[in-house]
């Protein structure tokens, strides 16, 4: 009997660990959904793990993720920080400075060693050395919308496009701030470096005397000040990224991807004038200081710190999708045309409570544009005026102004057969004035047989 009962002890054991490694290799996979419906295809994939302590940073890249394959059309990427359990990790517990899915070229024989060959395809925007990213975003990438509506997308995997011998591959980029224990939450997550006890960057490069916070003070494998006597228990962490997917077909309307920059300051030719041509001066800084307001005065507006940029479009289009990326302090991003009119504004969404989503004092959203099609267009080389607005109650360091923009080259055909006449358009229009300027004509005679003035009010 009691060998009976060490037997099923021994199973019940074995079950457990069999359970624990199902589990556990469920976690761990790079795919753990799927599902296909109305002939859209969504995928969830976890990044590879990150391991994080109290006041730790990673700022990961991975290359070769897994992806959808063939020629495909992008309908919605979003991504969030979980656990090993599949939680959904609040940002006061680790905060997601940032994710980019980066896409580029590998030789067939890439074995992930020789990075030299690789041909990053960036979007169309034009900070191309700093912003290439198709998708990305931080904080409030759970309440970001980022769909692109039917009947556009995203254009991927076209074979024409992929040189001979390369494979499409992409990359991810995850930069996490773990703040647990931290003795300034807002200061960590502004990477202010005072609080990482750094005076060089991640290549010993000596930093400025006035750089007070920023990337260059956050990278990967640093440290965030603790509270004294905190003790750090060190947690997996991964990025759950979820993409959907329609399978390409020529009634697709493709869409680009514009990232502009608030800090883009180079110097352009002819913006005076109506010339778009552009030098090859860098001038997307990406990052920014709001100084508070006690230093430079009360503005007429409050407390509020308004940078504006011109930016030259080399290339126009209908708007079909808009959204700006801030960080805390954020109140809004807006984008004028030339003209003065209004493209696109995006409002900052602001947690209220501690569950995942709605943490209180972050930015968990940003509001998005979705212009009916064909009613929002860019001229070819149009010099748009890009705002951001952040408070200036007290200094932010390492802020961002980013705006993305999809835009189709031409509107659907449905949009164009509205905007042009039909074929026999005009002859319905003359056939329809002559019937009514018949039937006036005869009105008129027929009120002349009348006797005297009838008045319309009885």
């Amino acid at each position: 009997m009691l060998n009976l009962q060490k037997k099923k002890a021994m199973q019940n054991c074995w079950l457990l660990l069999f359970a624990t490694l199902l589990l556990s290799s469920t976690i761990q996979a790079s795919q753990i959904l799927y599902r296909e419906e109305n002939g859209v295809k969504t995928a969830v994939y976890l990044s590879p793990k990150f391991v994080q302590g109290a006041g730790s940073v990673e700022n990961k890249y991975y290359h070769n993720v897994d992806f959808p394959k063939g020629h495909i059309a992008l309908k919605e990427f979003s991504a969030e920080v979980v656990d090993e359990k599949g939680n959904s990790v609040p940002l006061h517990e680790t905060y997601l400075h940032h994710w980019l899915i980066v896409r580029y070229y590998a030789l067939t024989t890439d074995n992930g060693e020789d990075e030299s060959k690789r041909i990053v395809v960036r979007n169309s925007g034009v900070c191309q050395n700093t912003l290439g990213q198709y998708f990305g975003l931080g904080s409030e990438t759970r309440r970001t919308d980022t769909y692109v509506p039917d009947p556009y997308g995203i254009e991927v995997g076209n074979p024409a496009d992929i040189p001979d011998g390369y494979v499409e591959r992409w990359y991810l980029n995850v930069h996490a701030i773990d703040t647990r224990g931290v003795v300034d939450r807002l200061g960590c997550t502004e990477c202010k470096c005072d609080l990482y006890n750094l005076t060089r960057d991640e290549y010993d490069r000596p930093l400025r005397s006035d750089y007070i916070g920023g990337l260059l003070c956050c990278y990967d494998q640093t440290q965030c000040r603790l509270r004294e006597g905190f003790k750090s228990i060190k947690r997996n962490r991964y990025l759950k990224y979820t993409v959907k997917w329609v399978d390409w077909v020529d009634t697709i309307v493709p869409v680009k991807i514009y990232i502009l920059d608030v800090t883009d300051t180079r110097e352009r030719e002819g913006v005076a004038s109506t010339s778009v041509g552009l030098t090859t001066q860098m001038g997307c800084k990406v990052e920014y200081e709001v100084e508070p307001c006690g230093v430079s005065g009360v503005s007429s507006n409050g407390c509020l710190n308004i940078k504006k940029t011109s930016i030259v479009m080399p290339k126009g289009g209908y708007v079909i999708y808009g959204a700006a990326h801030q960080h805390s302090g954020g109140i809004l991003s807006a984008l004028y045309g030339e003209d003065g009119r209004m493209i696109c504004t995006s409002r900052a969404i602001y947690g209220e409570g501690k569950e995942a989503g709605n943490e209180a004092g972050y930015i968990v959203g940003m509001t998005t544009c979705y212009p009916q099609p064909g009613s929002v267009k860019i001229s070819d080389g149009e010099i748009l005026v890009l705002e951001s607005n952040y408070s200036s109650s007290q200094m932010h360091t390492g802020v961002m102004g980013l705006f993305y923009l999809l835009i189709a080259e031409q509107p659907p055909h449905n949009v164009l057969e509205s905007i042009e006449f039909p074929k026999y358009s005009w002859a319905l229009i003359f056939l329809g004035l002559t019937i009514a300027f018949v039937a006036g004509f005869s009105y008129l005679r027929r009120n002349e047989r009348n006797e005297g003035y009838q008045s319309l009010v009885v």
